[in-house]
C-alpha cells in the first residue's frame, strides 16, 4: 500500500502555495476560504477523468478502483481558493457591493443561468460528444468566463488577468513537478487520447485547464456574491 505519490504531493505542493497565499495575504482570506471551500466539491469529478483523461495513483487506490480519490478534493480546494486571488496578489483592490438597483437590470437576468453554465455545458458536452472530458472541461469554462464577461463586463480585467496569472504559476509549477518526477506525464496521463503535444514535458491539455480555469474561477467570488472591484 503506497501512502505517499506523486498524486498526493503535486496536490500537497499546490495546497503549500495556497497557504503561504492565505497567510501573507489577510485581506483576501475570506474569499480565498469561501472559494476553496466551494471549489472543492468539484473533486467529486475525478470519476469523469480517470482513466479517460488519466490514471493517477492514489491513497489507497482509490482512483483506479473507484475513480474517486482524496487527492482530488485537495487539488481543487487549492486551485480554487489560488485562483480566486491573484489577481489582487498582483493589484491592490477593493471589493463593493452591487446596488440592489443594478441587481435586477437586464443585464443580470441571466444571472443564475450563467452561474451554473460551466457545469451545465460540461455534461452536455459529456453525455452527448465523444470528447475526451478534458476538452469538454475547457470548452465548457471558455463558455462559463464569455458569459461571465457578458453579464458582468465590469470584471473583464479580472477575468483576463486571472487566466494569464494563473497560467502562469501553474506553468512554472508543473515544470518543478517534472523535474522531480520527470516519468510521471508519460505513465500517468492518456497521451493516446489527448494531443500528445508537450511544452517542456507538459501536457498542452494541462496548460490550456489552468488558462480556462484561471479564466473562468478569477472572478466566481464577485460574480456570485455581488461585488465591484475598485482600485
Amino acid at each position: 500500500m503506497v501512502f505517499v505519490n506523486e498524486w498526493l504531493t503535486f496536490s500537497l505542493i499546490l495546497f503549500g502555495i495556497w497557504l503561504i497565499i492565505f497567510l501573507l495575504n489577510k485581506k483576501s482570506r475570506k474569499e480565498m476560504l469561501y472559494v476553496s471551500l466551494f471549489t472543492m466539491l468539484f473533486g467529486f469529478t475525478e470519476p469523469f477523468f480517470v482513466p479517460e483523461y488519466w490514471s493517477p495513483p492514489s491513497l489507497f487506490n482509490l482512483a483506479l478502483n473507484t475513480g474517486f480519490d482524496i487527492e482530488s478534493f485537495i487539488f481543487a480546494f487549492a486551485v480554487g481558493g489560488i485562483a480566486s486571488v491573484l489577481y489582487e496578489l498582483k493589484f491592490k483592490v477593493k471589493h463593493k457591493k452591487i446596488s440592489k438597483h443594478e441587481m435586477h437590470s437586464k443585464r443580470h437576468r441571466f444571472h443564475r443561468l450563467v452561474l451554473v453554465s460551466i457545469p451545465l455545458v460540461f455534461l452536455i458536452l459529456y453525455l452527448f460528444t465523444d470528447l475526451n472530458p478534458i476538452y469538454s472541461a475547457i470548452i465548457s469554462m471558455i463558455v462559463g468566463a464569455v458569459a461571465t464577461y457578458l453579464c458582468r463586463p465590469d470584471l473583464k480585467n479580472k477575468i483576463l488577468f486571472g487566466g494569464l496569472l494563473f497560467l502562469i504559476l501553474y506553468f512554472v509549477f508543473f515544470l518543478f513537478f517534472n523535474l522531480v518526477y520527470p516519468y510521471a506525464v508519460e505513465r500517468y496521463w492518456n497521451l493516446d487520447a489527448l494531443s500528445g503535444v508537450l511544452i517542456l514535458g507538459i501536457p498542452l491539455e494541462e496548460l490550456l485547464f489552468a488558462f480556462t480555469f484561471g479564466l473562468s474561477w478569477s472572478s466566481v467570488y464577485e460574480h456570485v456574491n455581488w461585488y465591484r472591484i475598485k482600485s
